[in-house]
């Protein structure tokens, strides 16, 4: 791990926790068989139809999105145990405690997220 003292990567680690904590009391994984959309369709108009559709695409837009951020963080979390975390993925230099508090899930040194944003 980098430099982060004791307290800096307890506080990361239990900032990550609870954002994973929350997204899960969010997504609850369907049981099998439970293949129903979160809005039913009924016989309407086709307006009513596009709309339930609209509704429908959100709902499972965000889901899928929620997913992605818990396994994001579920991978961030797995760094502490191998020792990893604080560590750019691509140059391999710390990621500096400030960066870490506003994005602890952060993967790269923000030289290399500078370089990736204007790829």
């Amino acid at each position: 791990m980098n430099s982060l003292d004791e307290g800096q990567a307890a506080l990361l680690k239990s900032i990550l926790q609870q954002r994973l904590d929350a997204l899960a009391g969010v997504v609850q994984p369907q049981a099998a068989g439970e293949h129903d959309l979160p809005v039913n369709e009924v016989e309407t108009s086709p307006a009513d139809k596009a709309t339930v559709r609209l509704l429908n695409d959100l709902v499972l837009g965000a889901a899928g999105h929620a997913a992605a951020q818990m396994q994001l963080l579920r991978r961030t979390l797995e760094k502490f145990d191998d020792g990893s975390y604080g560590l750019c993925e691509e140059c391999g230099n710390e990621i500096g405690f400030s960066r870490l508090q506003a994005r602890p899930e952060a993967r790269l040194c923000i030289t290399c997220q500078t370089r990736a944003e204007k790829r």
